[in-house]
């Protein structure tokens, strides 16, 4: 996907069009990502279910699944596109590879340096994240060992970022969003087949995480070389020019942007943290629930937010404040558009989804409603984290990383305290909670900075369209709660294939009563994609 809208031409006409395609295809590369996902998480749930094993890989696996979060999906795009794309526009071809070259360089010194230190201090690290682990000496020491394999992932991950983000500036979206496929890959390889060389499942998936970081950095190279901006990592050049001002300008803005990107991911390892404590199984029902949550987000969020920063740092670049406006109101529409509905779906089939996907081998009954009841809270914060993906790109374009990182600042004290608050009458899903109603707070605040900006001004017609969207939505939850949903009882009676036959018609059914009821109201497919 190379084809990028003309900066100087009107959001209503091909530009619009041109912004949606770029989403459809980042999108469409990000669901096979997450389908990939789930039938490697289906094979975890069957191998580890919510043993010892499966919550020391689980906690293992955050910390560089926390830097796959916040430099793949935000914090290195939003410090680096602006300036690449200023760096295009302004600077000679010399310049903008030197610019590449002297970030690629210093970001790759800095991760080896925090691979190391990470590989050594995995036990300090694991006290952190999971004390609760001590009082179990096998189960901490299997998380230890399972983090000192999995921690260079974290290297070649934001490596990985930094490639994509490179190419979602040169207008390629498919490629960046169908590299995530590729752990998972991996990881299923290593879950079926290395596990009998291990002696160990939870061994043989960390080694699927060091595997895929090679893969994934590799599976980028031909891509950077065809758009001629393969880095060539250096700490500094000989002269100092615009160049290496652009990189030093980068790290400025990414220190900010990568504590306002990693919220999410800070506000899950507290919680993992107050879990530790819980039950056994807490930590992987929340890892379960989570899994399916962000399904949804990766595909519509990540997507939406993706494709609008370089479209709007260019819109900015340029001084089009009506346009930016314009930008942010299309993106904020689709929002609500797909996660509101999407929010009501997961809330209906809740049970029907975890005991369709997990419930094999290991992963018991009682797995199944404690998961269920984890990703009933998730998704009532779905549309406040998506509503994040799309209103950050308004700061990150503007080189303003200051705000979101107050608006997360506040958030993550939100949640730290709700977590306590809810922790005790709900167990794992009051930490559930906990983030949704954070997410809601960092949004409502970025949204009112945008406003209080003027760079967000809400286009015409906008309390019929949420109506609309709103009543559509509780029609079709309503249909598919009385009329089709069965109780978890019956529905484990079924066969796996019975299950998942089902459980796509229920999907199918929703899908076309929302989209029938929103025809019926009034809305129409050229006013989304003209607006």
């Amino acid at each position: 996907m190379t084809d990028q809208p003309d900066p100087k031409q009107p959001l209503t006409a091909r530009g619009t069009k041109v912004l949606l395609r770029s989403t459809a295809t980042f999108g469409s590369m990000t669901v096979l990502s997450r389908i990939t996902g789930l039938v490697r998480d289906i094979l975890f749930a069957q191998l580890m279910g919510s043993t010892l094993v499966a919550d020391a890989f689980f906690v293992a696996f955050r910390i560089p699944n926390f830097f796959r979060r916040i430099f793949g999906e935000g914090a290195l795009s939003a410090a680096f596109v602006p300036v690449y794309t200023q760096q295009r526009v302004s600077s000679s071809a010399q310049e903008v590879r030197g610019f590449v070259d002297i970030v690629s360089g210093r970001l790759t010194l800095a991760l080896v340096i925090l691979t190391i230190a990470g590989i050594i201090l995995s036990p300090v690290i694991v006290t952190a994240l999971a004390p609760g682990f001590r009082a179990d000496a096998d189960k901490f020491q299997l998380t230890v060992e399972c983090l000192r394999i999995t921690f260079p992932y974290a290297l070649f991950v934001c490596l990985v970022a930094l490639s994509a983000a490179i190419l979602n500036t040169h207008g390629r979206f498919a490629l960046p969003a169908a590299t995530p496929i590729l752990l998972n890959i991996c990881l299923i390889a290593a879950a079926l087949w290395i596990t009998d060389v291990t002696g160990n499942v939870a061994i043989a998936v960390s080694i699927g995480v060091f595997i895929a970081g090679i893969v994934q950095l590799a599976f980028q190279l031909p891509s950077l070389k065809k758009v001629e901006a393969l880095p060539r990592p250096k700490l500094k050049r000989k002269q100092k020019g615009e160049a290496e001002e652009a990189a030093n300008k980068v790290y400025r803005l990414m220190l900010p942007a990568v504590f306002g990107a990693s919220i999410a991911q800070i506000n899950l390892m507290i919680n993992t943290l107050i879990a530790s404590f819980l039950v056994t199984g807490s930590v992987s029902w929340l890892y379960y629930s989570d899994r399916l949550m962000e399904f949804p987000l990766g595909v519509f969020g990540v997507a939406l937010g993706s494709v609008l920063l370089p479209r709007l740092s260019k819109e900015h670049a340029l001084e089009s404040l009506d346009e930016f406006s314009r930008l942010l109101d299309w993106g904020m529409r689709w929002c609500l558009l797909i996660s509101l509905p999407a929010t009501a779906g997961l809330i209906v089939l809740s049970e029907t989804l975890v005991a369709t996907l997990f419930y094999h081998g290991a992963f018991t009954l009682t797995d199944v409603t404690m998961s269920a009841r984890a990703l009933v809270a998730f998704s009532i914060g779905l549309t406040a984290l998506v509503s994040v993906r799309v209103l950050s790109p308004g700061f990150f374009s503007r080189d303003d990383t200051k705000r979101p990182v107050k608006a997360g600042a506040i958030a993550m004290v939100v949640n730290a305290i709700a977590a306590i608050v809810l922790v005790f009458p709900f167990q794992h899903v009051g930490l559930a909670a906990a983030i949704s109603l954070a997410a809601f707070v960092n949004a409502g605040l970025l949204l009112f900075w945008l406003i209080k900006d003027r760079v967000f001004i809400f286009r015409p017609g906008w309390l019929p369209f949420l109506i609309r969207v709103v009543a559509a939505t509780l029609i079709m939850w309503y249909v598919l709660a009385e009329f089709l949903v069965s109780p978890l009882e019956m529905w484990i009676e079924n066969s796996i294939l019975v299950r998942i036959f089902l459980l796509l018609g229920y999907i199918l059914a929703g899908a076309v009563i929302y989209s029938a009821c929103l025809l019926v109201s009034g809305i129409r497919p050229r006013q989304l994609i003209s607006r």
